[in-house]
């Protein structure tokens, strides 16, 4: 009798362990951007490429937002474990001085960098818009509200006097630019890689012209006042009918990380990416990410980084 309740035992614990579910992966979120928006592509990337979709303790899910503020705040607060952030913002969340906002965001960690962020202000031919200065009294599209774009393009026309003397359009990139083709806009704005979608398609319903955003940001000191932003030159060719070089500035932008995720998802995610199959798999997305490369993974960081990724990068003899 006592044998056969060993018996009964077994086979009834043998029947739960079959009809359990297989144990459910980890739901890590990526926050992304706005659409059209390279932030986006990023979060999209990561989440479609097979050695990561194959990773059995988590499932790595895209999330769109408003862009890099937005996304500093969520990661931050733990309702984005990763997302893609300028240097910048994270550089004044740390420490508290951010526009309008004094909070500190101490919980956000660098794990890489990614690519360049240029801005870009698009213009007809023929508007007569030259400067910055010139766009008193336009129509301009600036970026979504609690985007990078929409933060950077305060702080570049605050500085050079103009943010209260325009009318402002806080919009996505690809609303910007269908704005534009229509004549609601005079000009818009972006912060983003080029070649950019958006202004591909500006430049398919207008002659268009990029400002020199360069000889703007010399003149009046905001290299430094703002020493994390970068000089940079858009190449002719760039963008049919634009012909010439134009100089700009750049923030870089981040892959950032909530500090509390584990170090091992931070360590996997770094060696599916930033291998020669990873790193292919990120250009086949967009072209843009051909600046990601092992030898740059730690540029533009100037704010502490995260300790999974520390151990990533000490190895690959980066750090």
């Amino acid at each position: 009798m006592q044998m056969f309740g060993k018996v009964l035992s077994l086979a009834v614990m043998a029947s739960l362990a079959l009809a359990a579910p297989a144990l459910a992966k980890d739901r890590i979120v990526f926050g992304g951007g706005p659409a059209g928006g390279t932030f986006q592509t990023v979060a999209n990337a990561i989440q479609v490429y097979k050695p990561i979709k194959a990773i059995e303790t988590f499932t790595v899910k895209a999330q769109s937002s408003a862009g890099s503020v937005e996304n500093l705040r969520k990661v931050n607060s733990g309702r984005m474990d990763f997302a893609t952030v300028y240097s910048g913002h994270v550089y004044l969340g740390a420490n508290g001085m951010m526009k309008n906002d004094t909070k500190k965001y101490e919980d956000v960690r660098a794990v890489a960098f990614l690519y360049g962020a240029p801005a870009q202000l698009v213009v007809r031919q023929g508007s007569g818009i030259k400067s910055v200065k010139d766009l008193t009294g336009k129509k301009v599209g600036v970026g979504n509200a609690g985007s990078g774009a929409f933060a950077n393009c305060e702080l570049f026309f605050s500085h050079m006097g103009v943010w209260d003397k325009i009318e402002r359009n806080a919009m996505g990139y690809n609303d910007a630019a269908s704005a534009f083709g229509n004549k609601q806009l005079d000009a818009f704005w972006l912060f983003t890689a080029f070649p950019s979608g958006a202004v591909i398609m500006a430049a398919q319903t207008n002659d268009i012209e990029l400002i020199d955003l360069g000889a703007d940001a010399e003149a009046s000191g905001f290299y430094d006042k703002y020493p994390y932003f970068g000089k940079l030159t858009i190449p002719a060719g760039t963008y049919k009918g634009v012909d010439v070089d134009t100089p700009a500035f750049q923030d870089s932008a981040l892959w950032v990380a909530n500090k509390n995720v584990s170090d091992d998802v931070v360590y996997k995610l770094l060696s599916a990416i930033f291998t020669d199959e990873g790193l292919a798999h990120m250009v086949s997305q967009k072209k843009t990410f051909k600046a990601m490369s092992v030898a740059k993974g730690a540029d533009g960081i100037v704010t502490p980084m995260h300790s999974g990724a520390i151990k990533f990068w000490k190895e690959k003899g980066i750090l």
